[in-house]
């Protein structure tokens, strides 16, 4: 048994597919098979159940792969101790976040005031970010839907009002509120499945037994002001979006949505049992020491506004 079998079968149970476990590791797939097949050999136990073309991991695999994982965790642990020792300054952080936006001003921040840190940003959706945090890819993901990975702690950020963001000029532009039921013809921009403004959306209007028209659908949460004031449709955008003055080069009017639960919560997870640098320590210090919005830039004709 070597540490190359030992990836390849972490690969394998976390795809439970050959051919993208032989992709995501640039092998072939033909020798993906002969290294599982010699593994279970030495073994003694088949790993997975094989139907067809198919595999499953079986319950001798799923109590092998907890040993694996920690195994290999340790080890990538190590090489990293051991590259960070012989380095100056503070070594890396990974940050995962659904958009770059929210944390680009953090991210700043924290670098001016470590600038021995190397940082790297990953923009992922919830479930990209659950294979971050288990495979070691990242240290902290900045979330506001939950993740599922084991061994997982978290802190909370920012808790903030959702608004409901329309073109200038829209029927609803100078509206205090409005209720779910009256928008349900409105065409809706969004994000894909995966990312919390399309989760939000879609649970708001199952509350009242509605599903959203969507008239836009993209990848990236931040660019959704922009379509939505070039009258593409209506959307959901959080309130520090509105504090940060993004209206004043990218117009639209603002709308309390009128419906329970109508907020994001921006948490900080990582995983307890991962290997953290110096500057990762610091990092998450830094980050929990203050208020994620104290790394805006607000519009000051805003003054004091309430949202």
């Amino acid at each position: 048994m070597d540490l190359l079998q030992l990836r390849y079968f972490q690969a394998v149970a976390r795809f439970e597919h050959i051919s993208r476990a032989a992709e995501e590791l640039n092998v072939a797939q033909p020798s993906l098979s002969r290294t599982i097949a010699r593994l279970e050999a030495e073994l003694g136990s088949p790993l997975f159940d094989r139907q067809g073309r198919r595999i499953r991991l079986n319950q001798y695999g799923a109590v092998f792969l907890r040993h694996v994982d920690r195994a290999l965790s340790e080890l990538d642990d190590g090489r990293r101790a051991l590259r960070e020792a012989r380095e100056t300054g503070l070594g890396r952080v990974g940050v995962a976040s659904e958009t770059l936006l929210t944390v680009a001003h953090l991210m700043g921040s924290f670098r001016a005031a470590f600038p021995g840190a190397e940082v790297r940003l990953f923009q992922s959706n919830v479930e990209e970010m659950d294979r971050q945090l288990r495979a070691g890819e990242v240290d902290f993901c900045v979330a506001s839907q939950p993740l599922t990975a084991a061994n997982l702690d978290s802190v909370e950020l920012l808790r903030e009002e959702v608004l409901l963001a329309v073109p200038r000029g829209h029927w609803l532009d100078g509206r205090e509120s409005v209720t779910i039921a009256e928008i349900a013809d409105e065409p809706f921009v969004t994000t894909r499945r995966g990312n919390w403004q399309r989760a939000l959306l879609e649970r708001l209007f199952a509350t009242d037994g509605l599903t959203p028209r969507l008239s836009c659908e993209g990848d990236e949460p931040g660019a959704s002001q922009d379509m939505i004031s070039t009258g593409l449709g209506i959307g959901l955008i959080p309130a520090m979006s509105r504090l940060a003055g993004t209206d004043s080069h990218v117009p639209v009017a603002w709308v309390h949505v009128a419906a329970p639960n109508c907020y994001r919560v921006l948490n900080l997870v990582w995983n307890r049992d991962a290997y953290l640098s110096d500057a990762a320590r610091r990092f998450r210090e830094f980050t929990v020491s203050r208020p994620l919005m104290t790394h805006r830039r607000p519009d000051p004709r805003l003054g004091r506004e309430s949202v």
